[in-house]
């Protein structure tokens, strides 16, 4: 019997070639392709179908600016057409419940769990259909760092929360591809599989021979490219000081007990 390899879909090689594109071009993005796009994301599966999510739009340029710090002042957040912020929202569904006359019990940290993990879902399956329209964005991992701005700036009431914010708009030019680890780093099969000294040089050893990681290496005078996440960018102080941070946010917002 002849054996059939498959070919790769779009979806695939589009993900494949996806990359942050941090610069645009300026052209509008309309209302009814965002519209369309959150409506499809929509089908994303979620807990209990209660879409647990919220999906804030900032065109405004002031807006644009006072959200600026929260993403250390990154130049895509005010250079973007379109920020949007997506948020773990228990405030809707609260309030649905109380119109109805059911009782819910939702600030807490599970809770918050449930609603981030919704959220990150939605949040996902937007970004790629936005890619597959041809638009181009980048993902802020900073959200949860300083998340008190983004709760003044946005007006978010209790029970919401920001946990994603993404820049998008029509790509000024091709963006670089970023490196990836490859599967065997983070598939496991039947159980966890401990890493060990050759399967970490197998996986990050491409990874490290990069010369535009041996670059970062050089200019930021360190010995491996481990040493720049640990001791430049992602320390243990300000993890910790981020930590405190996000627990007093999630506190502030009532999905942590005082």
């Amino acid at each position: 019997m002849e054996t059939i390899t498959p070919t790769c879909g779009a979806l695939e090689q589009a993900l494949m070639q996806r990359a942050s594109v941090r610069q645009y071009d300026g052209r509008p993005v309309s209302d009814d392709l965002l519209n369309r796009l959150f409506t499809a994301a929509a089908r994303t599966q979620t807990m209990g179908n209660l879409q647990l999510y919220s999906a804030i739009v900032t065109r405004d340029a002031a807006q644009k600016a006072a959200l600026a710090p929260a993403h250390f002042n990154q130049p895509m957040v005010t250079g973007a057409p379109v920020v949007v912020t997506f948020c773990a929202d228990y405030r809707r569904t609260t309030d649905w419940c109380l119109q109805r006359k059911a009782h819910p019990g939702y600030d807490n940290f599970l809770s918050f769990v449930n609603a981030a993990t919704d959220a990150l879902l939605f949040c996902q399956s937007f970004c790629t259909l936005a890619e597959a329209e041809g638009l181009g964005l980048c993902y802020l991992g900073t959200t949860i760092y300083q998340p008190h701005t983004i709760i003044d700036v946005l007006r978010l009431p209790r029970l919401v929360m920001p946990v994603a914010t993404i820049t998008l708009g029509w790509p000024a030019g091709e963006a670089p591809l970023s490196d990836r680890l490859p599967a065997t780093a983070f598939v496991h099969h039947e159980h966890y599989a401990q890493p060990t000294p050759e399967s970490i040089d197998r996986d990050y050893g491409p990874r490290e021979a990069l010369e535009e990681n041996r670059r970062f290496c050089r200019i930021n005078h360190t010995e491996t490219l481990a040493q720049i996440f640990t001791d430049i960018r992602y320390t243990r102080e300000a993890c910790e000081a981020m930590s405190v941070t996000l627990l007093d946010a999630l506190r502030r917002q009532g999905f942590m007990a005082d």
